[in-house]
């Protein structure tokens, strides 16, 4: 391992990548870095130097806790004074200055501090030099909305440092790091180890996603036969947050395998490799249940798609069944009513109390107007049996 000096001593980049200040717009205030050691400065989050994101800080000697900073000044100092030391820096939603007294002290790649700054990357692993950048998507289930959350990770791993930068709730950190403290042989491996302890906390937390998922998708098919009105909308909704954890699974298998693929160049301790290859074996689990979530979820869909027609194709024969026998119930009243019409008529004008109207004195006007109303009303009673009106 090169001595610690070689890596401070390097001229430190110009960030190019920082956002520019509007035209005419005063320039922000530079923090003003502490001197060092080794002569160089370096620089410091504005403010008091504690750093407001700094989850946690602690420095590691063969695999056992040796110190907690209360700073990136500090942590900096005591892992330059640590002879084969190990820092271990948590941030949550770090700011830019952060990030950059990081990156002068490491020398991390621009590219990456600018992703790290960023966030909404894909899952990917890059090798600056060497130094390791990885971006983890990390899961977890909701049980009260029934919905899955994610988080982003992003992990520096170099000889001498872990850097982890959340953006989110998950992966819990907090408990990676109580189970390698608790195992000093394993942290004793180094910067891979941590990052092998992280990939396996990631991968675990896909388990009860999975496991909420598929409960979803139980329930979900029950709905489906039973002909919920909301199902649609539900299943739209869970496929879209499969599509966001097969983004967040499918890249790990690749990554793995590419990590995999250089144990031999970077001397990847033995115990260390049959770790990577279960979280790769694990990986490769879930992507693929992932897979077949997204195709149960298109199958349920078009199953549902399928129901509703048919669904509304019955309704609609029920409702032109129900307006057949209504137009044969109209042409009946339709019908009696043209029948009585015609004596009614007859009836009517003869009823009218006029002296002058003919046939008022004609000795059979009455059986005549009776054996036409009868006539008419047989005739048209024919008629419309004849068109089955009747």
């Amino acid at each position: 391992m090169p001595e610690r000096r070689n890596r401070h001593e390097r001229t430190p980049k110009k960030h190019s990548w920082r956002r520019q200040p509007p035209a005419g717009a005063p320039a922000p205030a530079e923090p003003v870095p502490p001197a060092t050691g080794h002569g160089k400065p370096v620089p410091v989050p504005a403010g008091n130097g504690t750093g407001g994101s700094i989850v946690q800080s602690a420095l590691y000697r063969d695999g056992r806790h040796i110190a907690s900073p209360g700073s990136l000044a500090e942590t900096f100092r005591q892992l330059r004074e640590t002879a084969e030391g190990m820092a271990w820096i948590g941030l949550q939603r770090p700011s830019e200055a952060e990030l950059l007294s990081l990156a002068a002290e490491f020398d991390l790649h621009e590219l990456a501090v600018e992703d790290a700054l960023e966030a909404h990357q894909r899952p990917k692993l890059e090798r600056y030099g060497e130094t390791l950048f990885v971006v983890l998507r990390a899961a977890r289930y909701l049980d009260a909305p029934e919905e899955v959350d994610f988080g982003e990770l992003h992990v520096f791993v170099g000889r001498d440092f872990v850097i982890t930068v959340r953006h989110g709730a998950a992966p819990d950190l907090s408990a990676v790091r109580r189970r390698m403290e608790a195992d000093p042989e394993l942290l004793a491996l180094g910067p891979e180890a941590v990052l092998y302890a992280i990939l396996d906390a990631v991968v675990d937390g896909y388990a009860p996603v999975v496991a909420g998922v598929q409960n979803d998708i139980d329930e979900i098919e029950t709905e489906v036969f039973r002909g919920d009105p909301e199902v649609s909308r539900r299943i739209y909704e869970l496929s879209r947050e499969m599509v966001e954890f097969q983004r967040a699974t499918r890249p790990l298998v690749g990554m793995l395998h590419a990590l995999m693929a250089g144990f031999a160049k970077y001397g990847t301790d033995e115990e260390l490799q049959r770790y990577l290859r279960d979280v790769a074996d694990h990986v490769t689990h879930i992507s693929e249940r992932v897979d077949g979530f997204r195709q149960a979820l298109t199958d349920i869909l078009t199953v549902n798609a399928t129901l509703v027609t048919q669904q509304q194709n019955a309704e609609m024969r029920a409702l032109a069944e129900a307006g057949f026998e209504q137009n044969e119930e109209i042409k009946k009243i339709s019908s009696w009513a043209a029948i009585l019409f015609a004596p009614t008529l007859v009836g009517t004008i003869y009823g009218m109390n006029f002296h002058e109207m003919p046939e008022l004195s004609w000795g059979f006007g009455y059986p005549f107007a009776i054996l036409l109303m009868a006539v008419v009303c047989v005739s048209l009673y024919f008629v419309f049996k004849r068109r089955d009106w009747l």
